[in-house]
């Protein structure tokens, strides 16, 4: 299993949520994107389907029907009714989902200390992969 964990700075969770939505469909597979938080699966939604100009990104909420037909779910929860293999924690709080491939932790400036105990917490776990990765300009760079 692979975490990611890409540190917000200059965009909003929505662009980078679209951003890792994008590639992961382009492999295609399946994405579940977790958020406790309604408003923010609300915008969300919102980004990825205004994700481009001349594409957007179909998803839907876990609770709503043909969820398991969606590419994109996003929900409260880790089920992944949709069949996904990869998986993004949007509003930084990390939970512990063995069975996909890859996931990605979100987090800012108010979900920092979380992320460093989270990182460190995993250094031991056998089989993990981890990598961070930060915002440079406008590019994402691997620092770790």
């Amino acid at each position: 299993m692979k975490i990611d964990f890409w540190q917000l700075s200059r965009d909003p969770v929505e662009k980078v949520a679209a951003l890792i939505a994008q590639r992961v469909l382009d492999q295609d597979e399946r994405l579940l994107i977790v958020s406790g938080q309604a408003d923010q699966r609300a915008a969300i939604s919102k980004g990825l389907w205004q994700a481009g100009p001349e594409t957007f990104l179909a998803n839907g909420e876990a609770s709503a029907p043909g969820s398991d037909r969606q590419p994109i779910l996003l929900s409260q929860t880790i089920e992944a009714e949709n069949g996904a293999s990869h998986a993004i924690f949007a509003d930084g709080q990390f939970r512990d989902a063995p069975h996909f491939a890859r996931t990605f932790l979100l987090f800012n400036d108010a979900t920092l200390q979380h992320a460093r105990e989270t990182w460190k917490a995993l250094s031991d776990r056998e089989g993990l992969e981890r990598a961070f990765f930060r915002q440079d300009g406008g590019k994402w760079v691997k620092v770790a």
